[in-house]
């Protein structure tokens, strides 16, 4: 069974909750998924490809995120790999493809990863820090897009298991 690595950087739990949904659909695609936080993980040559997420502030990755690519470069370079961002604080990402930010293209050329996806974001009302603060008066709310997550995970899944045979079409229910 094909192992992938599912890590994220994230402040506030939000890239967090789509890292575990992207290795959720992975697991039910047949793949063996686990998810952990970048500083948890000593060697990525127990996995057969690695996704990367990253929360975006001010157009730039996590830095958790990036330090994880720039710590494990060599060895991501020889595997399949792929990123996703989360961020955008409206519908943008669920309506159309956003192009990844210039930091998060660099790292991608770096390791040749196969490819990056923008989810919607979540910033709490409560949220701590001044600029998350002011942020939240105006953007607060949920914009993580379950069914965006989900067929880009399932994606991946074909993409790592060519020729396997499809799964049902999952119900909006299941969606959510």
């Amino acid at each position: 069974m094909m192992r992938v690595l599912v890590t994220y950087g994230s402040k506030r739990g939000g890239t967090e909750g789509i890292a575990r949904q992207v290795a959720e659909v992975l697991r039910t695609e047949g793949l063996d998924a686990e998810v952990l936080p970048p500083g948890d993980v000593v060697d990525v040559s127990a996995y057969d490809a690695v996704i990367v997420g990253g929360a975006l502030y001010a157009n730039r990755w996590y830095r958790t995120a990036r330090h994880f690519v720039h710590r494990h470069v060599h060895e991501l370079r020889e595997m399949p790999v792929w990123f996703f961002s989360s961020g955008p604080l409206d519908d943008s990402a669920a309506e159309g493809l956003i192009e990844p930010t210039a930091q998060v293209r660099a790292l991608m050329e770096q390791v040749h990863a196969l490819g990056h996806m923008t989810f919607g974001g979540r910033l709490e009302a409560n949220a701590k820090g001044f600029i998350a603060r002011a942020m939240a008066r105006q953007r607060a709310g949920d914009w993580r897009d379950a069914g965006h997550i989900h067929r880009w995970a399932r994606s991946l899944a074909e993409e790592l298991q060519p020729g396997r045979e499809e799964s049902p079409v999952p119900t909006e229910t299941e969606l959510h």
